[in-house]
């Protein structure tokens, strides 16, 4: 007898292996020969129920739920799997039921606790007491980050920022690949005002080392990375005027300073504007992780504003460059150039924050 539940262990733990590696069909034929054998054994029932699942074949992933649970009424592991079955509505009664079950009988199971906290999002008015039966699975098992994760998806409803981001930063001590925690982690910061352009992108580049397909974080990190490249007309925008006064391209009344204007000053203003840039712009942008300079390259090549908000920066450095460098001895076409490079880039700044505030 010894040696045959030892063989129906044994056929468990593969089932579970092959569910693991995908290979589904195989599991469900070494379930089947169990089951076979030995048709009232409930975690056999369990795993078969969990091919159905795969294979989305709910009805009978419902009836071998249901015959686990009549050979082992008290089995917590059915329980569980019945509450996520049922998990969300219009079922929302049937999953919180079986939920109360698997802590009815586990109550020191930290995955029964999980099951419970997630099947109690129906109705809203339960989210308090979900929040405290997700911080006793904690309590059970702190060293589980789906424990923290049932704590952090409590913490996003009632808005507890504070719970949010401990249970992300939590769960990352314990496990550094964890998917959910580097995305709240990206999205916390993203909502942070006090938080620099530069660390959102960092933090949204961190997420999709981990989620690579992640749309969503794909998305957030471009509108990062636009909105650091606007940034940088306002560098050139500095650069224009810095040549316009250096320039003498609008001198005021009883103000005698002819053209050109002293090499010492065009260079000055050149170091200058070299420092602008150098600080502005070099100086932020090397320090980033190599996903967000590479997201900048991707960006401007495959999006048509960030071209202009490239282009336009490079067209207002080097219509202040050659304001700058040249000994002008007129002040028409370098006046010209002035307004060629600050009108048309400050009318597309005011469009898109137009365009952004709708």
């Amino acid at each position: 007898m010894s040696g045959t539940t030892g063989s129906l262990e044994d056929a468990v733990e593969k089932a579970d292996l092959l569910l693991e590696v995908g290979r589904t069909e195989q599991a469900r034929e070494l379930i089947a020969r169990r089951l076979a054998d030995e048709p009232s054994d409930a975690k056999a029932w369990t795993r078969m129920h969990r091919c159905h699942l795969r294979a989305e074949e709910y009805e009978e992933a419902e009836r071998a739920l249901d015959q686990a649970l009549a050979h082992a009424p008290d089995y917590a592991y059915a329980h569980i799997l019945r509450s996520y079955f049922f998990h969300g509505a219009p079922n929302w009664h049937k999953a919180l039921a079986a939920g109360r079950e698997a802590v009815r009988c586990a109550p020191d199971s930290w995955s029964a606790h999980v099951a419970l906290s997630k099947a109690m999002m129906h109705p809203f008015d339960q989210w308090p007491a979900a929040l405290e039966v997700a911080f006793q699975a904690v309590r059970l098992a702190p060293q589980e980050p789906e424990a923290h994760q049932a704590v952090y998806t409590y913490a996003y409803f009632l808005k507890r920022q504070d719970l949010m981001e401990s249970s992300a930063r939590a769960a990352l001590s314990l496990d550094p690949e964890c998917r959910w925690a580097h995305k709240a982690l990206a999205e916390a910061k993203a909502k942070d005002p006090s938080a620099k352009l530069s660390d959102i992108a960092d933090s949204y580049a961190t997420a999709l080392s981990v989620l690579p397909q992640d749309k969503e974080m794909q998305r957030a990190l471009q509108g990062a990375v636009f909105r650091m490249l606007r940034g940088t007309r306002w560098l050139a925008l500095l650069c224009v005027v810095i040549s316009g006064v250096s320039g003498r391209l609008f001198p005021g009344e009883g103000d005698d300073a002819g053209l050109p204007a002293p090499l010492g000053t065009r260079l000055y203003a050149l170091v200058v504007m070299g420092a602008v840039w150098g600080f502005g712009a070099w100086r932020r942008y090397r320090r980033m992780r190599t996903g967000v300079r590479l997201s900048f390259g991707e960006f401007v090549r495959t999006n048509f504003w960030g071209k202009v908000a490239v282009g336009q920066a490079a067209w207002c450095t080097l219509c202040a460059v050659v304001v700058v460098a040249v000994p002008w001895t007129e002040r028409l076409v370098p006046q010209i150039l002035f307004w060629l490079a600050l009108v048309p880039t400050l009318l597309t700044i005011w469009f898109e924050r137009a365009g952004m505030r709708r």
